[in-house]
């Protein structure tokens, strides 16, 4: 699955639209206000051109945050399933373990930035290889040897979504730890569908 450059320009305007509405409503997460203690909607998105970060890292951690979360989801899903082969089990407490705590991590960047780090349920639509709600009840209701196969499927195009926000992060980003992260989740992620391609070819 790709992720358009069109795709990302449309996630921008969004971005851009809910800070200003967040700011506006001051409702913000964590009661965040632009460092300058100005009144513009638009302040929080607009990083001065000497700041360590830019857009493109505004965007790709807004955007990964709830990407990672429903990666968490469906690993905390398929892990309260018995009887599930011992691969499958470690692949989906692997994940877990590792995009919990780099939600966390992305969240602070957008505090000290800030910026408001919520988007709406629906925000996630348009991303590249997020799992729509038929999708998840699908994963819930399905058990053993079924279950596997769905995660793996699911979280197979999940990752690719994943790799192509991080390759678009990796170009257009300026925050150093956001372009690492970014290399990281390639890096795991592909390995990851790697094994998940030989084990759904196991089943």
């Amino acid at each position: 699955m790709k992720f358009s450059s069109f795709a990302l320009a449309g996630v921008l305007a969004v971005s851009l639209g809910l800070a200003g509405c967040a700011a506006g409503s001051g409702t913000s997460s964590g009661g965040m206000h632009s460092s300058h203690g100005s009144s513009s909607p638009e302040s929080s998105m607009m990083p001065d051109a000497n700041a360590d970060h830019n857009q493109a890292d505004m965007v790709f951690a807004r955007m990964m945050i709830p990407h990672h979360a429903q990666a968490v989801e469906m690993s905390g899903t398929v892990l309260a399933k018995p009887d599930l082969p011992a691969e499958v089990t470690a692949l989906a407490s692997r994940i877990k373990d590792a995009q919990a705590p780099e939600i966390e991590t992305m969240t602070g960047w957008l505090k000290s930035w800030n910026v408001p780090s919520t988007m709406p349920d629906h925000s996630g639509d348009g991303m590249s290889g997020m799992v729509d709600a038929a999708g998840l009840d699908k994963l819930k209701a399905a058990h053993s040897t079924e279950a596997s196969r769905l995660f793996m499927e699911q979280m197979t195009g999940h990752h690719e979504g994943a790799i192509a926000m991080a390759k678009q992060e990796i170009g257009a980003g300026k925050y150093n730890d956001a372009i690492q992260l970014a290399r990281d989740i390639v890096t795991a992620q592909e390995a990851e569908i790697a094994e998940m391609k030989k084990l759904l070819a196991a089943l």
